[in-house]
């Protein structure tokens, strides 16, 4: 059944789309702001809270133990600094011009915690079967109590002398009197004590892990807790003498390196109490081991083999924060003065001008203002800095993997270095200037360099960095042409001024990128007089049957050989339009332009329907196509965005189809009685499509399904043979109804008499 025909004035109509303006013209790399500069790499650089890049402290390596990990550290009358390592559980004395030696060896390969007694004696906690030792000033040691517990996390010295430590695997904290005797003092439930401090008042607090309690315990079996924090594990804590505490939370860092592994004896364990055990096993010196502070996926990295089963239930972790640095003033109000998605937090020290607190992002020493303001202070290029601890007007810090010994000066360094994050143009690009806006004071200078490379990360592949550059104002980038590239700043003080960078910007121009078109979709939509308000397939009067070919990501496409031929039919009901839509988009977001053609089997070249097409869709009068197989070919160019020497230009070819908007031919070819019977026979053909099913009607009765003679409907022409039974006398009218591929239906009939 065919529709009515349309005037030629209304041959093609076209549906509107958006799309995106714009042109792969010149991009500008800015970083003005404090996260901007953030991502980059500092050397003797600090970071304001403004988004000023000015001279850091002076960072200077005091002492490298050669150690993996450097735990824990405790400062002496005399100046000397003492620390503890990992995983040979070596204690190192450091003097005050940073000369080290090896001052104690345990026989438990970790040293967590160290605190000077006031009998003048150094007390360690080691780890795993953890014991308290004493030694003395000479390095004679001896074991000073027992607890028989996995872990010793934490220690420190009462007001009357007693020495508390915090342990693991069960939570529990120990008093140990003046000669050594130790009892329990009280049991936290948690899997760990990972940090202990005294109040304003002298009552001892506690930070826990894996649910993030921090305790006031008051005397003996007798708690309130302060805080109960989100993150798992209270990491560190501080007392100002106002009584101010702070405490740096995290996510749950040893927990994880501990997660849990033979359950308690039964009877032996509290209500509440989240029960963790681990074996280590000690073996030779590692070279990296597993990081305490880092969270489960960056642990277990070296020598101590843990062997776990997941813990007992805990509050659960919302993963909304990986670290936070907590204030709780004196009427237990809890104010949240940073977080931090990226970054763990690991030490805090309060000074008169702010909170000092460090992390594992390179390293990283931060200052929070009384404004709440943070400062990117220093950074010492190791992965964390796990101890701050302040040295007269200098800050002392030490830094796990490696361990080292680091002292911060208490004026700016004479020069220092910061390396921009790589840069990532989304193409090959050709590099403009570079500028920046700066504050130099006179003998002071400011140094930019660049350099560029295809691969994501600086690599043997990149360029060499790019000689000086020293016009702010705009200096040509030198480096090759690629798709990444970084700049450098070298900041040179003068008489304890610093330079003071306050934005960067670098011009690049990214080779255009060529069109893409991901499909093409022939249908049927049937005629409007408005065009439809979307250009998909599936809008309102879309064809019953379409054909679509489709690209997963290459910038031209043809059809793949041997494509199966689809039809195309149109129903019926009302005039018809072939539809044509494409789906095309340009990286660059230039603005696309579309040429439109076709060609029939069997002939040569193309014919053009519609050019210079800003939409997506086209649509073609529905009987402007004779029956026959058609593809259709579209050519999508960025030339309205681009000069012509550098615009871009795709093309893809349809999957070939059908059309077919004629019914098959249906005539009657002969018959003879057979007994009360007859024989019908009928011929069928169709000139475009396949034949694919016919049924009968006897008397305009029910239609009853027939099949060609031999035995499957399956080709342009067929036999059918109707036998009919036990007809009664007289005339009868048989109707035979055959359909092609395209679903066009013909009609034939005989009459028996």
């Amino acid at each position: 059944m065919r529709g009515s025909r349309i005037r030629p004035a209304a041959l093609l109509f076209l549906c509107a789309s958006v799309s995106r303006l714009g042109a792969a013209g010149t991009a500008v790399w800015e970083m003005t702001t404090y996260r901007d500069f953030l991502a980059g790499v500092f050397s003797h650089v600090s970071l304001s809270k403004e988004g000023r890049l000015l001279l850091g402290p002076e960072l200077k390596p005091l002492f490298a133990s050669e150690q993996p990990l450097v735990w824990s550290m405790a400062r002496a009358a005399d100046g000397s600094t003492y620390l503890g390592t990992g995983h040979r559980g070596r204690v190192y004395r450091v003097d005050r011009n940073g000369a080290g030696v090896l001052f104690w060896s345990s026989s438990e390969p970790e040293v967590f915690a160290l605190e000077w007694g006031p009998d003048g004696n150094l007390y360690a906690g080691t780890s795993p079967d953890g014991k308290v030792y004493r030694i003395s000033p000479s390095g004679q040691a001896a074991v000073w109590f027992d607890p028989k517990s996995k872990y010793i996390w934490s220690l420190t010295f009462g007001r009357d002398g007693a020495l508390f430590a915090g342990t693991g695997e069960r939570g529990k904290i120990f008093r140990v009197d003046r000669s050594g005797r130790g009892e329990l003092h009280y049991d936290t439930g948690q899997g760990h004590v990972t940090s202990l401090a005294l109040d304003a008042a002298g009552a001892l607090l506690a930070g826990t892990d894996p649910n993030g309690l921090l305790y006031r315990i008051e005397a003996k079996d007798r708690a309130f807790v302060l805080h109960d924090s989100i993150l798992p594990e209270i990491r560190s804590l501080a007392v100002t003498p106002d009584g101010t505490i702070y405490a740096a939370a995290m996510g749950g860092a040893v927990s994880r390196l501990t997660q849990a592994g033979t359950p308690a004896v039964a009877g032996d364990t509290p209500a509440g109490m989240v029960v963790q055990s681990v074996t280590v096993t000690a073996g030779a010196e590692a070279q990296g081991g597993a990081q305490l502070p880092k969270p489960a996926s960056e642990t277990a990295r070296s020598a101590p083999a843990v062997t776990a089963t997941p813990p007992a239930p805990a509050v659960s972790f919302l993963g909304l924060q990986k670290s936070a640095l907590l204030r709780i003033g004196r009427d237990l109000s809890v104010e949240t003065l940073w977080t931090s998605t990226e970054e763990n937090i690991y030490a805090v020290l309060p000074q008169a001008g702010g909170v000092l607190f460090s992390t594992d992002d390179h390293g990283r020493i931060y200052r929070l203002d009384p404004d709440r303001q943070v400062t990117l202070l220093a950074q010492t290029g190791e992965e964390e800095t796990v101890r701050l601890a302040a040295v007269g007007t200098s800050l002392v810090a030490v830094t796990g993997n490696l361990g080292k010994l680091y002292r911060l000066g208490d004026g700016p360094a004479e020069s220092g270095e910061y390396e921009a994050p790589v840069r990532d143009t989304g193409s090959v690009s050709r590099w403009g200037r570079v500028s920046w806006k700066a504050q130099t004071a006179a003998g002071a200078s400011i140094e930019f360099s660049t350099r560029s490379g295809n691969s994501a990360r600086p690599d043997s592949t990149w360029s060499e960095w790019s000689g000086p550059l020293r016009d702010g104002e705009g200096s040509p980038v030198a480096s090759p042409v690629a798709r990444f590239i970084q700049w450098r700043a070298r900041l040179r003080g003068s008489r304890g001024s610093t330079p003071v960078v306050e934005s960067v910007s670098l011009a690049y121009l990214p080779q255009n990128s060529a069109p893409v078109l991901r499909g093409i979709t022939v249908g049927w939509a049937a005629r409007s007089s408005t065009p439809p308000a979307s250009s998909a397939p599936s809008a309102a009067g879309a064809a019953d049957i379409s054909i679509t070919v489709t690209d997963t990501g290459a910038a031209t496409s043809t059809v793949n050989p041997g494509t199966t031929t689809q039809t195309l039919s149109r129903p019926a009901a009302q005039p018809q339009l072939t539809s044509i839509s494409w789906q095309a988009e340009d990286a660059d977001g230039d603005k696309l332009i579309a040429r439109v053609s076709f060609r029939g089997e069997g002939e040569n070249e193309w014919k053009l329907l519609k050019e210079n097409l800003s939409e997506t869709h086209l649509g073609v009068d529905g009987d402007a196509l004779a029956d026959g197989v058609y593809q259709v070919k579209v050519q999508v160019s960025d030339s309205a965005s681009n000069p012509r020497d550098t615009a871009r230009e795709t093309e893809m070819i349809s999957a070939p189809f059908l059309v077919d908007n004629t019914p098959p031919s249906v005539r009657h070819s002969g018959g003879e009685r057979s007994g009360a019977g007859a024989v019908v026979r009928f011929q069928a053909a169709d000139a475009a499509s396949m034949l694919r099913r016919a049924e009968y009607s006897l008397n305009a009765g029910p239609w009853i399904p027939v099949f060609s003679d031999d035995g499957i409907i399956d080709s342009k022409s067929e036999t059918l043979t109707i036998r009919l039974e036990a007809l009664k006398p007289g005339e009868h009218l048989i109707t035979l109804r055959v359909a092609d591929s395209a679903g066009n239906t013909g009609l034939g009939k005989a009459v028996l008499k």
